[in-house]
Protein backbone atom coordinates (compact mmCIF):
# COMPACT_ATOMS: atom_id res chain seq x y z
CA UNK A 1 0.00 0.00 0.00
CA UNK A 2 1.58 3.34 -1.10
CA UNK A 3 -1.18 5.91 -0.94
CA UNK A 4 -0.94 7.57 2.41
CA UNK A 5 -4.37 8.95 2.22
CA UNK A 6 -6.01 5.17 3.16
CA UNK A 7 -3.93 5.21 5.99
CA UNK A 8 -4.31 8.79 7.63
CA UNK A 9 -7.57 10.51 6.51
CA UNK A 10 -5.67 13.55 7.53
CA UNK A 11 -3.53 14.15 4.23
CA UNK A 12 -6.50 13.33 1.85
CA UNK A 13 -6.77 16.67 0.13
CA UNK A 14 -10.34 17.60 0.53
CA UNK A 15 -12.93 18.00 -2.52
CA UNK A 16 -15.52 20.27 -2.57
CA UNK A 17 -18.80 18.97 -0.48
CA UNK A 18 -21.60 18.97 -3.72
CA UNK A 19 -23.33 21.52 -1.74
CA UNK A 20 -24.71 24.21 -4.18
CA UNK A 21 -23.02 27.41 -4.22
CA UNK A 22 -22.61 30.45 -6.09
CA UNK A 23 -19.48 30.43 -8.26
CA UNK A 24 -18.05 34.66 -9.13
CA UNK A 25 -15.02 35.84 -10.88
CA UNK A 26 -12.98 37.55 -8.65
CA UNK A 27 -12.49 40.26 -11.74
CA UNK A 28 -16.15 41.30 -10.67
CA UNK A 29 -16.71 43.99 -7.67
CA UNK A 30 -16.65 44.06 -4.58
CA UNK A 31 -13.35 41.48 -5.10
CA UNK A 32 -10.59 43.22 -4.46
CA UNK A 33 -6.98 42.36 -6.65
CA UNK A 34 -3.55 43.40 -4.77
CA UNK A 35 -0.62 42.69 -6.34
CA UNK A 36 -0.86 41.59 -9.92
CA UNK A 37 -2.28 42.94 -12.62
CA UNK A 38 -4.43 41.11 -15.40
CA UNK A 39 -3.46 40.87 -19.30
CA UNK A 40 -4.98 39.03 -21.53
CA UNK A 41 -5.93 35.65 -20.35
CA UNK A 42 -3.94 35.17 -17.02
CA UNK A 43 -2.12 37.28 -14.02
CA UNK A 44 1.10 39.27 -14.14
CA UNK A 45 3.02 41.11 -11.44
CA UNK A 46 4.60 43.60 -14.08
CA UNK A 47 3.50 44.57 -17.49
CA UNK A 48 5.04 41.46 -19.79
CA UNK A 49 6.32 44.38 -22.21
CA UNK A 50 8.72 45.49 -19.80
CA UNK A 51 9.33 42.01 -18.39
CA UNK A 52 10.00 40.78 -21.94
CA UNK A 53 13.26 43.81 -22.13
CA UNK A 54 14.68 42.72 -18.78
CA UNK A 55 15.33 39.30 -19.77
CA UNK A 56 14.00 35.92 -20.53
CA UNK A 57 13.49 34.42 -16.93
CA UNK A 58 11.89 37.48 -15.96
CA UNK A 59 9.09 37.16 -19.19
CA UNK A 60 8.71 33.73 -18.01
CA UNK A 61 8.51 34.51 -14.18
CA UNK A 62 6.15 37.24 -14.42
CA UNK A 63 3.44 34.74 -14.78
CA UNK A 64 3.92 33.44 -11.55
CA UNK A 65 1.44 34.84 -8.87
CA UNK A 66 3.55 35.78 -6.28
CA UNK A 67 2.09 38.05 -3.80
CA UNK A 68 -1.18 38.18 -5.22
CA UNK A 69 -4.34 38.30 -2.87
CA UNK A 70 -7.62 38.57 -3.29
CA UNK A 71 -9.96 40.03 -0.76
CA UNK A 72 -13.43 40.32 0.18
CA UNK A 73 -16.01 39.75 2.88
CA UNK A 74 -18.68 37.32 3.14
CA UNK A 75 -20.96 35.41 5.79
CA UNK A 76 -20.79 32.17 4.13
CA UNK A 77 -20.30 29.21 6.17
CA UNK A 78 -17.83 27.65 3.06
CA UNK A 79 -15.52 29.09 0.69
CA UNK A 80 -14.64 27.53 -2.36
CA UNK A 81 -12.02 27.67 -4.68
CA UNK A 82 -11.87 26.84 -8.35
CA UNK A 83 -8.81 28.19 -10.14
CA UNK A 84 -7.41 27.83 -13.90
CA UNK A 85 -3.86 27.47 -14.05
CA UNK A 86 -0.76 27.31 -16.26
CA UNK A 87 2.83 26.38 -15.80
CA UNK A 88 2.87 24.32 -12.17
CA UNK A 89 6.28 24.08 -10.91
CA UNK A 90 6.85 21.14 -9.01
CA UNK A 91 10.18 21.03 -7.05
CA UNK A 92 11.26 18.11 -4.57
CA UNK A 93 11.95 21.09 -1.79
CA UNK A 94 9.34 22.74 -2.28
CA UNK A 95 5.84 21.99 -1.02
CA UNK A 96 3.33 21.73 -3.74
CA UNK A 97 0.49 23.88 -1.64
CA UNK A 98 4.02 26.71 -1.34
CA UNK A 99 4.46 26.37 -5.28
CA UNK A 100 0.88 26.08 -6.79
CA UNK A 101 -1.54 26.17 -3.85
CA UNK A 102 -3.54 29.23 -2.50
CA UNK A 103 -4.04 30.14 1.34
CA UNK A 104 -7.35 31.84 3.48
CA UNK A 105 -6.59 34.21 6.17
CA UNK A 106 -10.00 35.35 7.66
CA UNK A 107 -8.43 39.50 8.45
CA UNK A 108 -11.94 40.39 10.66
CA UNK A 109 -10.42 40.47 13.75
CA UNK A 110 -7.21 42.33 15.47
CA UNK A 111 -4.96 39.73 14.40
CA UNK A 112 -5.65 37.60 10.85
CA UNK A 113 -6.22 34.09 11.22
CA UNK A 114 -4.92 31.11 8.96
CA UNK A 115 -8.39 29.71 8.40
CA UNK A 116 -6.55 26.50 5.76
CA UNK A 117 -5.37 25.80 2.54
CA UNK A 118 -7.02 25.41 -0.62
CA UNK A 119 -4.70 22.17 -1.24
CA UNK A 120 -3.97 21.11 -5.01
CA UNK A 121 -4.52 17.26 -5.76
CA UNK A 122 -1.27 16.38 -6.17
CA UNK A 123 -1.15 15.09 -9.91
CA UNK A 124 -3.77 18.01 -11.28
CA UNK A 125 -2.39 19.63 -14.24
CA UNK A 126 -4.34 23.07 -15.28
CA UNK A 127 -6.52 23.65 -12.20
CA UNK A 128 -8.17 22.58 -9.24
CA UNK A 129 -10.99 23.05 -7.17
CA UNK A 130 -10.90 23.10 -3.11
CA UNK A 131 -12.87 24.07 -0.52
CA UNK A 132 -12.04 25.28 3.26
CA UNK A 133 -14.82 24.95 5.91
CA UNK A 134 -14.71 28.30 8.15
CA UNK A 135 -18.08 27.79 10.16
CA UNK A 136 -20.56 30.32 11.31
CA UNK A 137 -19.83 33.63 12.35
CA UNK A 138 -21.93 36.46 10.29
CA UNK A 139 -19.75 38.81 7.77
CA UNK A 140 -16.20 38.24 8.25
CA UNK A 141 -13.38 39.46 5.71
CA UNK A 142 -10.76 37.21 3.75
CA UNK A 143 -7.69 37.43 2.25
CA UNK A 144 -6.78 34.74 -0.47
CA UNK A 145 -2.77 34.29 -1.62
CA UNK A 146 -2.60 33.25 -4.89
CA UNK A 147 0.55 30.83 -5.79
CA UNK A 148 4.29 31.73 -5.63
CA UNK A 149 5.53 29.70 -8.30
CA UNK A 150 2.80 29.17 -10.76
CA UNK A 151 0.35 30.86 -12.83
CA UNK A 152 -2.98 31.62 -12.51
CA UNK A 153 -5.63 32.12 -15.48
CA UNK A 154 -8.97 32.36 -13.83
CA UNK A 155 -10.16 32.46 -10.68
CA UNK A 156 -13.49 31.92 -9.02
CA UNK A 157 -14.22 32.09 -5.14
CA UNK A 158 -17.82 29.77 -4.42
CA UNK A 159 -19.85 30.63 -1.49
CA UNK A 160 -23.00 29.01 -0.14
CA UNK A 161 -26.18 30.24 -1.72
CA UNK A 162 -28.12 32.70 0.50
CA UNK A 163 -24.77 34.17 1.70
CA UNK A 164 -23.55 38.03 1.85
CA UNK A 165 -20.64 39.06 -0.51
CA UNK A 166 -19.49 42.68 0.27
CA UNK A 167 -16.20 44.82 0.24
CA UNK A 168 -13.44 44.08 2.78
CA UNK A 169 -11.60 46.98 4.31
CA UNK A 170 -8.63 48.49 2.38
CA UNK A 171 -5.12 47.94 3.98
CA UNK A 172 -3.12 51.24 5.32
CA UNK A 173 -1.36 53.11 3.91
CA UNK A 174 -2.67 52.45 0.40
CA UNK A 175 0.23 52.56 -1.33
CA UNK A 176 2.61 49.08 -1.19
CA UNK A 177 5.48 48.15 -0.08
CA UNK A 178 7.63 47.02 -3.12
CA UNK A 179 10.35 44.24 -2.92
CA UNK A 180 13.05 43.17 -5.26
CA UNK A 181 15.14 40.38 -5.48
CA UNK A 182 15.71 36.45 -6.00
CA UNK A 183 14.20 32.83 -5.89
CA UNK A 184 13.97 34.07 -1.63
CA UNK A 185 12.00 37.25 -2.24
CA UNK A 186 9.28 35.32 -4.45
CA UNK A 187 8.53 32.76 -2.17
CA UNK A 188 10.94 29.84 -2.00
CA UNK A 189 10.52 27.69 -0.36
CA UNK A 190 7.83 29.02 1.75
CA UNK A 191 5.37 25.82 2.71
CA UNK A 192 2.43 27.86 1.74
CA UNK A 193 1.87 31.34 0.34
CA UNK A 194 0.83 33.03 3.57
CA UNK A 195 4.30 31.68 4.61
CA UNK A 196 6.31 34.03 2.42
CA UNK A 197 7.69 36.64 4.87
CA UNK A 198 6.20 39.84 3.00
CA UNK A 199 2.77 38.15 3.44
CA UNK A 200 3.73 37.83 6.61
CA UNK A 201 4.80 41.23 7.32
CA UNK A 202 1.38 42.44 5.15
CA UNK A 203 -0.32 40.59 8.14
CA UNK A 204 1.57 42.25 11.09
CA UNK A 205 1.38 45.90 9.50
CA UNK A 206 -1.79 45.66 7.70
CA UNK A 207 -0.09 47.04 4.84
CA UNK A 208 -0.25 45.83 0.76
CA UNK A 209 2.89 44.85 -0.97
CA UNK A 210 3.98 44.23 -4.11
CA UNK A 211 6.44 40.96 -4.75
CA UNK A 212 8.87 41.99 -7.67
CA UNK A 213 10.89 38.26 -6.89
CA UNK A 214 12.38 36.47 -10.15
CA UNK A 215 13.98 33.31 -8.82
CA UNK A 216 17.26 33.06 -10.81
CA UNK A 217 16.54 36.53 -12.77
CA UNK A 218 16.89 39.07 -10.18
CA UNK A 219 20.08 41.42 -11.58
CA UNK A 220 19.26 44.81 -11.38
CA UNK A 221 19.08 45.97 -14.88
CA UNK A 222 18.56 49.01 -15.97
CA UNK A 223 15.23 48.32 -17.13
CA UNK A 224 13.33 47.14 -14.26
CA UNK A 225 15.24 49.21 -12.13
CA UNK A 226 13.82 52.13 -13.87
CA UNK A 227 10.56 50.22 -13.77
CA UNK A 228 10.86 49.85 -10.36
CA UNK A 229 11.48 53.50 -9.49
CA UNK A 230 8.21 54.40 -11.72
CA UNK A 231 5.69 52.86 -9.31
CA UNK A 232 3.99 54.23 -6.33
CA UNK A 233 5.19 52.76 -2.90
CA UNK A 234 5.10 53.78 0.72
CA UNK A 235 8.48 51.54 1.23
CA UNK A 236 11.22 50.36 -1.29
CA UNK A 237 13.40 46.48 0.28
CA UNK A 238 15.85 45.00 -2.28
CA UNK A 239 17.49 41.98 -1.73
CA UNK A 240 19.34 40.15 -5.05
CA UNK A 241 22.70 38.84 -3.87
CA UNK A 242 21.95 36.12 -4.70
CA UNK A 243 21.45 36.34 -8.16
CA UNK A 244 24.44 38.34 -9.27
CA UNK A 245 26.73 35.98 -11.14
CA UNK A 246 29.73 37.21 -8.52
CA UNK A 247 30.64 40.05 -6.10
CA UNK A 248 31.90 42.14 -8.38
CA UNK A 249 28.62 42.43 -10.87
CA UNK A 250 27.23 43.05 -7.56
CA UNK A 251 29.46 45.69 -7.07
CA UNK A 252 28.79 46.97 -10.82
CA UNK A 253 25.63 47.49 -10.05
CA UNK A 254 23.91 47.27 -6.25
CA UNK A 255 24.98 51.44 -5.58
CA UNK A 256 23.90 51.89 -9.37
CA UNK A 257 20.09 50.61 -8.95
CA UNK A 258 20.11 52.70 -5.75
CA UNK A 259 21.28 56.17 -7.19
CA UNK A 260 18.74 55.62 -10.06
CA UNK A 261 15.70 54.55 -7.67
CA UNK A 262 17.18 57.44 -5.50
CA UNK A 263 17.01 60.19 -8.43
CA UNK A 264 13.33 59.30 -9.23
CA UNK A 265 12.10 58.96 -5.40
CA UNK A 266 14.42 61.15 -3.29
CA UNK A 267 12.60 60.55 0.05
CA UNK A 268 11.20 57.00 -0.24
CA UNK A 269 12.46 54.68 2.55
CA UNK A 270 14.76 51.81 0.99
CA UNK A 271 15.43 48.98 3.18
CA UNK A 272 18.90 47.03 1.72
CA UNK A 273 19.36 43.44 2.67
CA UNK A 274 22.16 40.84 1.98
CA UNK A 275 20.76 37.21 1.44
CA UNK A 276 19.86 34.99 4.44
CA UNK A 277 22.63 32.74 5.23
CA UNK A 278 22.82 31.79 9.06
CA UNK A 279 26.34 30.43 8.20
CA UNK A 280 27.80 33.14 5.46
CA UNK A 281 31.14 32.17 4.02
CA UNK A 282 33.96 34.49 2.46
CA UNK A 283 31.84 35.28 -0.58
CA UNK A 284 28.46 36.33 1.54
CA UNK A 285 30.22 38.23 3.56
CA UNK A 286 31.87 39.91 0.63
CA UNK A 287 28.54 40.83 -0.68
CA UNK A 288 27.07 41.90 2.56
CA UNK A 289 30.17 44.47 2.67
CA UNK A 290 29.31 45.62 -0.57
CA UNK A 291 25.85 46.25 -0.13
CA UNK A 292 26.69 47.73 3.28
CA UNK A 293 28.86 50.28 0.99
CA UNK A 294 25.84 51.64 -0.96
CA UNK A 295 23.96 52.03 2.46
CA UNK A 296 27.00 53.89 4.18
CA UNK A 297 27.70 55.76 0.72
CA UNK A 298 24.18 57.22 1.01
CA UNK A 299 24.31 57.95 4.83
CA UNK A 300 27.50 60.21 4.13
CA UNK A 301 25.75 62.14 1.78
CA UNK A 302 22.67 62.74 3.78
CA UNK A 303 20.31 60.32 2.71
CA UNK A 304 18.00 59.86 6.00
CA UNK A 305 15.70 57.39 4.22
CA UNK A 306 17.89 54.66 3.76
CA UNK A 307 18.19 51.22 6.37
CA UNK A 308 20.25 47.96 6.03
CA UNK A 309 19.38 44.78 7.37
CA UNK A 310 22.02 42.40 7.77
CA UNK A 311 19.53 39.37 7.17
CA UNK A 312 22.71 36.61 8.20
CA UNK A 313 22.66 37.46 11.16
CA UNK A 314 19.01 38.11 11.55
CA UNK A 315 18.40 34.53 10.94
CA UNK A 316 21.17 32.85 12.88
CA UNK A 317 20.14 34.89 15.99
CA UNK A 318 16.38 33.43 15.61
CA UNK A 319 16.88 29.97 14.71
CA UNK A 320 20.30 29.40 13.57
CA UNK A 321 20.75 27.15 10.36
CA UNK A 322 17.60 25.19 10.65
CA UNK A 323 16.50 28.10 8.56
CA UNK A 324 16.65 26.95 4.96
CA UNK A 325 15.59 23.72 3.21
CA UNK A 326 18.67 23.50 1.39
CA UNK A 327 20.94 25.78 2.63
CA UNK A 328 19.77 28.32 0.11
CA UNK A 329 16.22 28.79 0.43
CA UNK A 330 14.14 29.60 3.69
CA UNK A 331 11.65 27.08 5.55
CA UNK A 332 9.16 29.00 6.75
CA UNK A 333 10.81 29.40 9.96
CA UNK A 334 13.49 31.27 8.11
CA UNK A 335 11.13 33.66 6.76
CA UNK A 336 9.32 34.18 9.67
CA UNK A 337 12.90 35.25 11.01
CA UNK A 338 13.26 37.88 8.00
CA UNK A 339 10.16 39.02 8.54
CA UNK A 340 10.48 40.10 11.86
CA UNK A 341 13.67 41.61 10.61
CA UNK A 342 11.89 43.72 8.39
CA UNK A 343 8.93 44.95 10.93
CA UNK A 344 11.45 46.01 13.29
CA UNK A 345 13.25 47.68 10.88
CA UNK A 346 9.90 49.38 9.50
CA UNK A 347 8.01 50.21 13.27
CA UNK A 348 11.28 51.74 14.54
CA UNK A 349 11.85 54.20 12.06
CA UNK A 350 8.61 54.74 11.36
CA UNK A 351 8.61 53.99 7.74
CA UNK A 352 4.68 53.39 7.53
Amino acid sequence: MNNLEKIDRNFAVKAPDGAERAWLDIEQAPFQICGLMREGDRYVRLPSAVAEQVSDGVAFLNYNTAGGRVRFATDSPRIGLRASMHGICRMPHFTLCGSAGFDLYDDTGEKPVYRGTFMPPYEFEDGYESEVFVGEGGLRQYTVNFPLYSGVKTLEIGLQNGSTLAACEHYEPVEPIVYYGSSITQGGCASRPGNAYQAMVCRALDCDFLNLGFSGSAKAEDTISDYIARLNMSVFVYDYDHNAPTAEYLQETHEKMFLRFRAAQPTTPVIMMCRPQPNPNEDDLRRLAIIQATYENAKKCGDENVYLINMHRAVADFCGDGATVDNCHPNDLGFMAMANAVIDAIQSNCLL
